[in-house]
């Protein structure tokens, strides 16, 4: 759509960059006042954004590579190209993930209760970054009469990215309210936001949200009528199944 929002001389501002800059900016703002709550200070939780950021974006990049490996033997310059997309969402969560947990042991921080006022931010964090991959024009969707016009493809296409940003906003709303309600009733939800729900409930939703998307994608090599990251996508869900049952059972038997 406008994968370069502007040209200053020999400098380029690419769409895709700005919004993911600005994802982090204000993720990592709101973040920092959050975690106040918790007794975190804000230097330590932009350490933990820098951190989680760069290892995400490593992590992101290595598994684009990976699923597009035949295309980066033919034009290895264009590993570094950033700036016209190309990072998969679970690359950059196993990533932010490894170097978040990395983190939080070095500095003997509380796992889950840090896990869970994170997760709300993670997922507004990726529906601002979205808007990036709708202005570059990556991640698209099929070809549909009702889609939007994307120029460097020159056809209508579902507006995949929308559904994406959508559904992450609307998860990020979800978790959001959740934190709140744990404290605006700390006794009575205790037996129900025990610590790393909301981290888990988020692992669940974005699974499911990225399951359902892929099937409006066009851009993904099918295995048995599915993509990679569907697999991916169910591997993470039943992976926080597993985890929700183990936390609840750890929370009923110290209640």
């Amino acid at each position: 759509m406008f994968p370069v929002i502007c040209q200053i001389g020999p400098l380029a501002i690419y769409s895709y960059g700005l919004m993911l800059a600005l994802a982090v900016f204000v993720s990592a703002r709101l973040l920092a006042r959050e975690a106040r709550v918790i007794g975190i200070e804000a230097d330590t939780v932009y350490d933990l954004v820098f951190w989680v950021v760069i290892s995400g974006i490593v992590g992101a990049r290595i598994f684009y590579i990976l699923l597009n490996l035949g295309f980066f033997i033919d034009a290895p310059f264009e590993i570094l190209m950033l700036q016209k997309g190309g990072l998969a969402w679970q690359g950059s969560f196993a990533g932010g993930l490894l170097a978040g947990l990395l983190f939080i042991r070095r500095r003997k921080l509380a796992l889950w209760p840090l896990l869970d006022i994170v997760a709300p931010y993670i997922a507004l964090g990726s529906a601002i970054g979205r808007i990036g991959c709708l202005l570059n024009g990556c991640c698209y969707g099929r070809a549909a009469d009702w889609g939007l016009y994307f120029p460097a493809w020159g056809e209508r296409l579902v507006p995949t990215q929308i559904f994406m940003s959508a559904g992450q906003l609307l998860i990020f709303l979800i978790l959001r309210s959740l934190v709140l309600a744990s404290r605006a009733r700390p006794d009575g939800a205790r037996k129900i936001f025990y610590a790393g729900r909301i981290f888990i409930l988020y692992l669940m939703l974005s699974s499911l949200e990225r399951f359902g998307v892929e099937f409006w994608r066009a851009d993904h090599v099918l295995y048995w009528g599915l993509s990679i990251f569907q697999y991916v996508s169910l591997v993470v869900f039943v992976v926080a199944l597993g985890l929700h049952r183990r936390l609840s059972l750890q929370s009923i038997r110290r209640s």
